[in-house]
């Protein structure tokens, strides 16, 4: 799952990210309002937490802009104005949660789970295709009632397939959804290599589930 962090206080930025990345997210920083703006409406996030005093833009008009254009990713306030007043006209602008600096990174963890998960209890948590199943809330996937022992990148392209079945998705696709930014324009490789993996976990039927589409990218075979 893919996460920006809009944020202009360097140490703080690298405090989270750092905090995501060992759970296993791919994680985003944009360093002023104006990037943070650009980058939530282009691309794909499961989550964005965001400042309110940035440089260039500040982050309640860009919560603002954001529901406006009716992209409804849940969004987690990080701020250093914890007065009630500032809460509730955070939540009002559109912000899913709030949360004062200082903080302690199991507490950000918890809230990002929890918009996670009420997010995600939308729809369904199970993703089904065939043989293979993911639960979103756990992460636990199986092939044929066989656990497979997944790394976090491994998770996460194969989720970012049970996601769009039977679709050939390129590699910069692969890339935008599944790792970091500063990564996206070196991981081509690296998705070959952990394609090859997760055939592999899968066993005998991995290559024909999880095809190749030469010249572009990979695709979820319908079952």
């Amino acid at each position: 799952m893919r996460i920006l962090v809009v944020e202009d206080e360097q140490k703080t930025a690298d405090f989270i990210k750092r905090g995501l990345e060992e759970e296993g997210f791919a994680v985003d920083i944009a360093s002023n309002g104006v990037d943070g703006q650009n980058l939530a409406e282009e691309s794909f996030y499961d989550l964005i937490i965001l400042d309110i005093l940035l440089p260039g833009k500040n982050g309640l008009d860009i919560l603002h802009e954001l529901r406006k254009k009716k992209i409804d990713t849940p969004v987690l306030i990080l701020t250093c104005k914890s007065a009630v007043e500032d809460k509730v006209v955070g939540l009002r602008a559109g912000a899913d949660d709030y949360l004062a600096k200082p903080f302690h990174v199991e507490e950000l963890l918890a809230r990002v789970q929890t918009l996670l998960r009420r997010q995600k209890q939308v729809s369904s948590s199970i993703l089904v295709h065939g043989d293979l199943s993911i639960n979103i809330l756990t992460r636990e996937v199986t092939y044929r009632s066989k656990p497979l022992e997944l790394s976090a990148k491994e998770y996460a392209i194969l989720e970012c397939l049970m996601r769009h079945p039977n679709i050939v998705l390129n590699r910069s696709s692969i890339e935008q959804k599944v790792w970091n930014q500063e990564f996206a324009t070196e991981s081509s490789n690296l998705i070959d290599v952990y394609i090859a993996r997760l055939r592999h976990k899968i066993g005998e039927e991995g290559n024909k589930l999880i095809q190749t589409v030469h010249g572009t990218g990979y695709k979820l075979k319908a079952p």
